[in-house]
């Protein structure tokens, strides 16, 4: 693991010596204080539902935003040729420079505590059960959204492509749910299963339920293989 945790430092370095972590963290909180400011005075709603319903469709442009450049970047710099110069697995670059996108996300969330803090100090009542649940769905929707857009990085070396196809595909996943509709009914249980919507719902409400563990689990472990592979594809080129 130490070939990761270079990679994972090196990574998250390159954002904080950027002005593009700081740019993410200061509009993702200002978007986050927005609707909950909203809620919490104008129409007196004094619980984190509002934040947690938003935070998902702040993440589908967001995130691939701070993941486009990941590979993208290294590619059309010609960097990655070097990288495979050096006793480093292709699962171990991705999974550092995974790691690194992730941990941004997380830091981002981080800073929208201040509105839980807010709520304490209101001395409202708290579910305290369902706020925790729902900061876990969060992350593991974060978590889902940066494997997409890591993939999404390793498709093609230019990073405003990289993020038109990371939005296009967590786009995809955000919207099964409202496909149902229009799906056959042999097919509805499938679309709803795959959608990112129906599982979240299930944290945010404060159940956690093995279920949905394994679904963003398992699409998370998907798209970072793929990644993997697209990596090993360029060896045979």
């Amino acid at each position: 693991m130490r070939n990761v945790k270079i990679i994972y430092a090196r990574e998250l370095f390159s954002y904080f010596s950027s002005p593009m972590a700081y740019i993410f963290l200061v509009i993702f909180s200002l978007f986050n204080g927005y609707f909950f400011t909203n809620t919490f005075f104008l129409i007196n709603q004094s619980d984190m539902r509002a934040l947690f319903n938003v935070v998902p469709l702040i993440y589908l442009f967001f995130i691939p935003a701070i993941t486009m450049g990941l590979i993208a970047r290294e590619k059309s710099s010609g960097t990655i040729e070097v990288m495979s110069t050096l006793p480093i697995m292709d699962w171990e670059f991705v999974l550092g420079k995974y790691l690194a996108a992730l941990t941004l996300v997380i830091v981002g969330l981080g800073f929208s505590l201040v509105h839980f803090i807010t709520l304490m100090i209101a001395g409202t009542n708290i579910d305290y059960g369902a706020v925790i649940t729902g900061y876990l769905g969060l992350i593991i929707v974060g978590a889902f959204y940066a494997a997409i857009g890591t993939f999404a990085s390793g498709v093609t070396e230019n990073q405003v492509v990289a993020f038109i196809i990371g939005v296009a595909l967590v786009l995809f996943f955000f919207l099964m749910n409202m496909l149902l509709m229009f799906m056959p009914t042999w097919l509805s249980g499938i679309v709803q299963y795959m959608s990112v919507d129906y599982h979240l719902s299930n944290l945010s409400r404060g159940v956690i339920d093995s279920r949905n563990l394994i679904y963003f689990g398992t699409m998370i472990w998907l798209f970072l293989m793929l990644t993997v592979r697209l990596l090993e594809m360029r060896k045979w080129r």
